[in-house]
């Protein structure tokens, strides 16, 4: 890995990863913090960093198209780490994705882009990419991987309404969603956020 990432463990000894990605203006060191409230001691960590901390210029419910070459770009990057560890051998099943707000969304898009069996996938505070949601921009079979989406009611820059298109949707392709909706959280991490998201991902 480059220095476009922020790792910690050893991918040689590890046989489970997690991917996080952080949200707008912030960065991989803010967001891989985030482990320390999960129980990944033995996983190998990995935090890929945004270009100028923006994985794409707009708002995730603009034009697809107003949001390119960037969108693409963040979709390769989220790839090319799951490819690296796979040639690590360290299988879908056993790779976890934890992302927080832009990072929320190009998690759940890249996922939905490449549906299989992942470990398990936590979205704080997101939905799928776009103007209008495609289902047939989207791939694959989910295969019962626990999906859990958390966000704020209301939420400045998520919309609930597409935050319950994007679990339909997710559900539809096999995934087991847990959404929870939380009245006038604002647009941050709760711990009860996280203990819930904890307990149904990490069984």
């Amino acid at each position: 890995m480059d220095h476009n990432f922020i790792t910690k463990g050893d991918i040689n000894n590890s046989n489970k990863a997690v991917i996080f990605v952080h949200g707008r203006g912030a960065t991989a060191q803010d967001i891989i913090s985030l482990a320390a409230y999960f129980p990944v001691a033995t996983y190998y960590l990995i935090a890929p960093q945004a270009p100028n901390n923006t994985w794409y210029p707009y708002s995730f419910m603009a034009k697809i198209e107003d949001n390119e070459p960037y969108l693409s770009h963040s979709l390769s990057t989220l790839d090319k780490t799951v490819k690296e560890l796979e040639n690590n051998g360290i299988n879908t099943e056993n790779i976890y994705f934890i992302g927080f707000s832009q990072g929320a969304c190009l998690t759940l898009d890249y996922n939905a882009r490449n549906a299989k069996k992942y470990g398990g996938i936590i979205a704080f505070t997101g939905g799928l990419i776009g103007e209008q949601l495609d289902p047939k921009n989207y791939t694959g079979d989910f295969n019962s991987t626990p999906i859990y989406i958390g966000s704020s009611n209301p939420d400045q820059h998520v919309p609930v309404s597409r935050v319950h298109e994007s679990s339909s949707l997710l559900t539809n392709m096999g995934a087991l969603v847990k959404e929870e909706i939380f009245d006038y959280m604002g647009h941050t991490i709760t711990k009860e956020e996280i203990d819930s998201a904890k307990s149904f991902i990490f069984k």
